[in-house]
């Protein structure tokens, strides 16, 4: 017989990794951490993960500003003014004495406001607008179209500089206006996807069956749209924020005695102040670009992740 010689050593060796291979292949699969597969997508994104840690860091400073805040944020000390960093005022002082530290932790409570409830409540108003007029069409489809095109025919933050002109600086027209201007785009973008959306089988089956327009709108439909909506909120916070910090700087957004990141900044209006005391500024500068930066970041994940195209 022609058969190879195997010694008896390197036998036992190779019936060991044999046996090792049978049971591999017999154990079950490992379960994976996180079963959602859009979850792991954008946790598997690094700049997203970075993103959502100081989102939240930022987040739950100002939520928590009246525990973790070293002073009150409207206290005024006079023999403390203009006091650069330093281990009692970290973040130094401002030209009434009042600590930078505590009024950007308890500004980040109404700047975070603003930018998050003018995106929600635009996206509220845009998407049931967008959802059942593009699901239906008609004259009333057409009707808010123009009504949206008039809204975006203006540059937005003209159109917000007249409105507060008009109805005067306080938080509730702030949020009003934020809205009143922002929901033309939201609306566009959900009547897009609802176009797209009503043309498949299913909704054609639905339609069969006998269900009320409302269930197949809201019910069926519009989770199918839900991505590009939930992207589209936290670009749109970014926005607002940022469009209030501007308003603030230029004395136009909220009232001056309440403290809101934009308020804080508007004492670098001053040359002086913007030369010689930087710590009043740059501050609350970095942390209005960290949680904008934070919040682009968190977008771009929500985007890839909830991509079709680009699902692994």
């Amino acid at each position: 017989m022609n058969q190879e010689y195997i010694p008896k050593g390197r036998a036992k060796t190779l019936a060991r990794k044999m046996d090792k291979i049978d049971a591999a292949s017999q154990k079950p699969a490992k379960k994976k951490w996180i079963q959602n597969r859009m979850l792991r997508k954008m946790l598997s994104n690094r700049l997203s993960v970075i993103g959502l840690v100081i989102f939240l860091v930022i987040l739950f400073s100002s939520i928590f500003a009246s525990i973790l805040s070293p002073y009150p944020p409207g206290q005024i000390s006079l023999k403390d003014t203009l006091q650069p960093p330093s281990m009692k005022h970290l973040f130094g002082t401002d030209r009434l004495g009042r600590d930078v530290l505590s009024r950007v932790m308890h500004g980040g409570q109404v700047s975070i406001l603003v930018g998050l409830g003018s995106a929600l409540g635009a996206a509220l108003v845009g998407v049931l607008l967008g959802a059942y007029f593009g699901y239906k069409g008609g004259w009333m489809d057409s009707l808010v179209m123009r009504i949206s095109e008039v809204f975006m025919s203006f540059p937005q933050i003209i159109l917000v500089l007249l409105l507060v002109s008009i109805t005067g600086q306080s938080l509730a027209n702030l949020l009003i206006i934020f809205i009143l201007t922002g929901w033309g785009s939201v609306y566009r973008m959900t009547r897009a996807k609802m176009l797209s959306i009503r043309e498949e089988e299913y909704v054609q089956a639905l339609r069969a069956f006998g269900l009320s327009d409302f269930v197949i709108c809201f019910k069926h439909m519009l989770p199918n749209a839900i991505g590009p909506i939930a992207v589209n909120i936290t670009l749109s916070t970014a926005m607002f924020i940022l469009q209030e910090t501007s308003l603030s700087f230029l004395g136009l957004g909220v009232p001056v005695q309440i403290a809101t990141w934009g308020n804080i900044i508007n004492v670098a209006n001053n040359l002086s102040i913007l030369q010689s005391n930087w710590w009043i500024w740059l501050p609350v500068g970095l942390v209005i670009s960290l949680f904008v930066l934070s919040i682009n970041f968190i977008g771009d994940g929500l985007r890839d992740s909830t991509d079709p195209t680009q699902m692994g």
